[in-house]
This record gives structure tokens, sequence and C-alpha cells, in this order.
């Protein structure tokens, strides 16, 4: 107990009335707290217009773990024989299986089907803008007949397919 200091004794407050006595004091007092206010309120505004960016992170320039080599590990002559085994197995199948004529079949259907939807989709909007006469089907300047017959035909070649 030798080391410490004891506290000031609290004092009460002046009393706060209406005479000009007892608001002088606080004027007074009124100037200090203000300047005490000042001083934190413009080192914030200091540091927050004078400070520089901030980067991403305290490790963004850092290239990372996945950059640091690991350690070299043992090689296994037969785990290395056996890789290269099944390298030249995939290899062959793949070979095998490009030049097959199941794909060369599946191929040559894809193709059929992907002419065949195009023409489907090309013939339901000619068929559309025929009916409401717009477009590159527009039935405008054709007959009742010719109209009727062309609508039809196209039916005919939107459902058939």
């Amino acid at each position: 107990m030798l080391g410490l200091v004891a506290a000031p004794p609290v004092t009460a407050a002046p009393p706060r009335g209406r005479c000009s006595a007892a608001t002088a004091p606080e004027k007074a007092g009124h100037g200090g707290r203000l300047a005490f206010a000042i001083v934190p309120a413009a080192a914030s505004l200091s540091l927050l217009l004078w400070t520089s960016p901030v980067n991403a992170g305290i490790l963004s320039g850092s290239t990372g773990l996945e950059s640091v080599p690991g350690p070299e590990l043992p090689r296994m002559d037969f785990l290395e024989k056996w890789n290269a085994e099944n390298q030249k197995k995939y290899a062959e199948f793949d070979s095998r299986f490009k030049s097959s004529q199941v794909l060369k079949e599946l191929l040559e259907k894809s193709k059929q089907n992907k002419l065949k939807n195009e023409r489907q989709i090309q013939d339901k909007y000619c068929l559309r803008g025929a009916e409401w006469g717009v477009g590159d089907c527009s039935t405008d300047g054709m007959s009742d007949q010719e109209r009727e017959d062309f609508i039809s035909e196209l039916k005919k070649r939107t459902q058939g397919e």
C-alpha cells in the first residue's frame, strides 16, 4: 500500500440556480470542455483525411503456399511402370473409340437431327408469321385460296416431322 496514491475527494457539483453567480462558473467551465471535445474530433478528422488507402490484406502481396514446392517424394519403379502401362491402355482405348463405327454413326445422326430440328423451328416460326401476316412468310398479297394452301402446307410440315 505504500505505492498507491489516493484519489482526490469527490466534491458535489455546484447548485444550479437562477442567480448569476451560479451560472458564471459554468460558462467558464464550458470553454475547457469545448477544447477537450475539439481535440479528439480534429484528430479523428485528420486521420480520416490523411491516411493512405488500405491494401487488400496483410498477405495480399505474398504468393501463397501453392507456390512453395513440396518435398521430393520417393519414386517407386513398379508404380511408374504400372502408370505408364495404364496410360498406354487408355490412349489405345481412346483411339479405338474415336475410330469406331458406333461413334461415327452417332455423330452422323446428331448432324441429321440438328438439321431437322433447325428446319422444324424455321417452319414453326414461318407458320406463325403466315397466320399473323408478318415476317418473311407473310401472306400479304396472296388470294384467300393461296393463303389457305400455304398455311395448310406449313401445318403439314410442322406436324408431320
